[in-house]
C-alpha cells in the first residue's frame, strides 16, 4: 500500500491558477461527448431537423423575388436562376385548387414559413433536451467525484473555487453545446444561398466574398482582444463566489466582531474589478456587433448598385437583385454568429479545462486492495504504535505517538493548542494516508481496512455538529437503512433528546433550518449524541463534544455522555474537568509528542503538564463561578 512519506507532492495551487483555456480544444469536446451519448438518438434528431429548416429558410426567399415578383408580378423569369422547382410548384399547386398563382405563392410562403418555424422549434427542443440531461449527468458526476476528495484535497483548496466549478462553469458548456446547434443551423442556409448566387451572377458574388476575409480578420482581431476580459471577468466571478461563501459562511462572526463595513469594502473592492471588466468586455463586443452591422448594409449598398446598373443591361431581373440583398444576410450572419460563439467558446473550453481538472484530480485515501472483513461486533481494542504525521512535509504535527486504548476504556486526551489531538482522531477515522504498522483496531492494521468500514465502527461528535436539510428524524439516521424510526427514537431517550424533540410542533418531522439554527447548542448536542448512539459503533471520539454548552443543559449532556461511552472504547477530548476526571486515563499531548500519561489523580501528583492545565482550568472555572454566581 501506499504510504504518506512516499505520496506525491501535488499543485493545489492550479485550483486558483488562470486557466486561459484553447479556443478549441478537440480533446475536450470529445470527452463531453461521453456524457451526450446517451442522448445521441435525440441529437441525431435534432441535426435532421435542423437540415430540413435551413433548406426551408432558403426558399423562403426565393418565394418572394424568383416566384412572386419575376414569375408572376413582372413575367420575366430568367430559366438559368435556380428557383429548386418552386415555380412550376406554385403553377401546379394554383391549378390543382383553383386559385390565381399570387394567392397560391402566399399560401406556399405561409406553409413554408410555418413549417420552418416548426422545424427550427423542434430542433432546438431536441437539442436542447440532450444538453440539459446531459450537463445535468456531469454535475452529478462531478459532485460524486468531489465528495469522494479526501479531507486533505479540502484543507488546500478554497470551497467558492470548487462551488464555481459545479455551477457556473458548468453552465458556460450549455452556452456552448446550444451555440454549437445554432452554428449548423446557420451554416447550411450559408452555403445554400452562396450556391444559389454563384449561379444567378458570379461576379456580384464574388465581390461580396470580399468582405468575407474582412470579416473573419476583424472577427479574429476582436477574439484576441477579448481573450484576455473574458479571463479575468471568469476569475473574479470565482473570487466573488468565494468571498461570498466565506462572509455568509461566518456570518454570525461577522456581525459579533462588527466587520460589515469592512467585509462589505472588500467584496465591493472584488465586484468593481469584476465589473469593470464586464464593461469593458461589452464595450469591446458591441463595437464588433456595429461593424458587423455596418458591413451587412454596405454590401446591400453594393448589391443595389450593381444590380440597378445589371438591371440596364437587363443582365440581372429585379428579383434576383431583390433575392441578392435577402441572400446577404444568410452570407454573413453566419460569420457574425461564428464570432460571437468564439467567444462563448473560449469562455466553454477554459469552464470545461476547470471542470476536467477537478474531475481528472485523483488524489483519494488509498483502500487496500484485500480488505480484512470485520466481525460482527469488534472488541474495540486501540493501539497507536510510533505514529508520526504531517500534513505538510516541512512542519510535522505528531512525532512518534504510541498509546494503546483497552475494550471498553475511556481516554481522555487533553493538551495546549496545536499538540495534535484533533489529528489523532482524523488518523484513527482514515481521513489521511499515513504508514503501514502505525494504528491498529482489535490487531488489525487500519491500512487494512476499508476505511467505508472503518467508519461505520468509529462513530464521532465534533463540537461544530453539522446539521443538514431535513427534518429531525432525517439528520439522526443520515439515510443509514438500520436505523429505523423506533431506534432513533430510543437513542433520542437515551441520550436526553426526546424531550425537546416531543416539544417540537410536528416531533420528530421538524424541520430544521440551515445549520439548525432554530436549535440551541445543547440541543444540537444532544441530537449529535442521538446519531451518534443510533448508528451503534463499538469506538466513540468525543471531539470537544461537550464544550460551549449553556448551564442549563449541561447536567443533560454529562449523562448523555455518560449513558454514550457505557460500554464502548471511548477517545474523549475535552477541557471540562469533570469530563477529564470521569475518564480511565489521560493521554497528554505537547508539541505532537506524548507527554504523559495516566489517570487524574497520578498526573496531578506528578505535578507535570497536566497539573498546570488543570490548575489553568481550575481557576478559569472559578472565576466563571465569580461572575455567574
Amino acid at each position: 500500500m501506499n504510504t504518506t512519506a512516499k505520496k506525491d507532492q501535488r499543485d493545489y495551487a492550479m485550483f486558483d491558477a488562470d486557466i486561459s483555456g484553447a479556443v478549441l480544444n478537440l480533446q475536450l469536446l470529445r470527452r463531453l461527448l461521453r456524457w451526450l451519448a446517451p442522448y445521441k438518438l435525440s441529437l441525431a434528431v435534432s441535426t435532421v431537423l435542423v437540415l430540413v429548416a435551413s433548406a426551408l429558410q432558403v426558399m423562403l426567399p426565393i418565394i418572394i423575388s424568383l416566384v412572386a415578383i419575376d414569375h408572376i408580378i413582372r413575367g420575366e423569369s430568367d430559366a438559368d436562376s435556380p428557383d429548386f422547382g418552386l415555380i412550376e410548384f406554385n403553377q401546379n399547386l394554383a391549378g390543382t385548387i383553383g386559385i390565381p398563382e399570387l394567392l397560391a405563392a402566399c399560401l406556399l410562403y405561409g406553409t413554408i414559413q410555418l413549417a420552418w418555424a416548426v422545424c427550427g422549434h423542434a430542433h432546438r427542443m431536441t437539442l436542447i433536451g440532450p444538453v440539459i440531461n446531459g450537463l445535468r449527468d456531469l454535475r452529478l458526476d462531478l459532485f460524486r467525484h468531489l465528495e469522494t476528495r479526501p479531507s486533505s484535497f479540502y484543507d488546500r483548496v478554497a470551497v467558492g473555487r470548487i462551488m464555481t466549478r459545479v455551477t457556473n462553469d458548468v453552465e458556460a458548456l450549455y452556452e456552448l453545446l446550444r451555440g454549437l446547434g445554432t452554428l449548423v443551423g446557420e451554416f447550411v442556409p450559408f452555403f445554400v444561398a452562396l450556391a444559389v448566387m454563384l449561379a444567378i451572377d458570379l461576379q456580384l458574388t464574388l465581390m461580396l466574398l470580399l468582405a468575407l476575409p474582412i470579416l473573419a480578420m476583424v472577427t479574429y482581431f476582436f477574439r484576441r482582444k477579448t481573450r484576455f476580459l473574458f479571463r479575468q471577468t471568469r476569475q473574479t466571478l470565482s473570487s466573488l463566489n468565494q468571498n461570498l461563501q466565506e462572509n455568509l459562511a461566518g456570518l454570525q462572526v461577522v456581525q459579533l466582531s462588527d466587520r460589515q463595513q469592512h467585509n462589505l469594502d472588500r467584496y465591493t473592492e472584488i465586484n468593481e474589478k469584476n465589473r469593470l471588466f464586464e464593461h469593458r468586455l461589452a464595450r469591446v463586443e458591441t463595437l464588433y456587433g456595429a461593424f458587423n452591422e455596418s458591413l451587412a448594409q454596405i454590401a446591400i449598398g453594393l448589391i443595389l448598385y450593381y444590380g440597378a446598373s445589371q438591371l440596364m443591361d437587363i443582365s440581372m431581373t429585379v428579383g434576383e437583385v431583390v433575392l441578392f440583398t435577402q441572400f446577404v444576410t444568410m452570407l454573413f450572419h453566419p460569420i457574425v454568429v461564428l464570432g460571437e460563439q468564439t467567444n462563448i467558446l473560449f469562455r466553454a473550453m477554459a469552464s470545461g479545462e476547470r471542470i476536467f481538472q477537478a474531475l481528472d484530480w485523483d488524489e483519494i485515501i488509498h483502500e487496500p486492495a484485500n480488505p480484512v472483513a470485520l466481525p460482527e461486533r469488534l472488541v474495540g481494542k486501540v493501539e497507536f504504535r510510533r505514529v508520526s504525521f504531517a500534513y505538510d512535509a516541512n512542519m510535522p504535527i505528531l512525532k512518534d505517538v504510541s498509546f494503546h486504548i483497552s475494550p471498553g476504556e475511556k481516554l481522555a486526551i487533553v493538551g495546549p493548542t496545536g499538540s495534535g489531538k484533533s489529528t489523532l482522531i482524523r488518523l484513527l477515522g482514515r481521513f489521511y494516508d499515513f504508514d503501514d504498522n502505525q494504528i491498529y483496531l482489535d490487531d488489525i492494521d487500519l491500512n487494512h481496512i476499508h476505511s467505508s468500514d472503518l467508519r461505520r465502527r468509529v462513530g464521532v461528535v465534533l463540537q461544530d455538529f453539522h446539521i443538514f436539510s431535513g427534518s429531525i428524524f432525517d439528520n439522526i439516521a443520515l439515510g443509514n437503512p438500520r436505523v429505523t424510526r423506533e431506534r432513533a427514537i430510543e437513542a433520542a431517550k437515551t441520550v436526553n433528546a426526546h424531550d425537546f424533540i416531543s416539544k417540537l410542533p410536528l416531533g420528530y418531522d421538524s424541520p430544521l433550518t440551515e445549520r439548525g439554527q432554530n436549535l440551541s447548542q445543547g440541543q444540537r448536542q444532544l441530537l449529535a449524541f442521538a446519531r451518534v448512539l443510533a448508528a451503534d459503533p463499538e469506538i466513540l471520539v468525543l471531539d470537544e463534544a461537550t464544550a460551549n454548552i449553556d448551564t442549563e443543559t449541561e447536567l443533560l449532556i454529562q449523562d448523555a455522555v455518560e449513558r454514550l461511552t457505557k460500554g464502548r472504547t471511548s477517545i474523549i477530548i475535552a477541557h471540562r474537568l469533570q469530563t477529564i476526571q470521569e475518564a480511565d486515563r489521560v493521554l497528554v499531548l505537547d508539541q505532537g509528542q506524548v507527554a504523559e500519561i495516566g489517570n487524574h489523580e497520578e498526573l496531578l501528583a506528578a505535578g507535570g503538564l497536566y497539573a498546570t492545565l488543570h490548575s489553568l482550568q481550575f481557576q478559569s472555572d472559578a472565576a466563571q463561578d465569580s461572575l455567574n454566581p
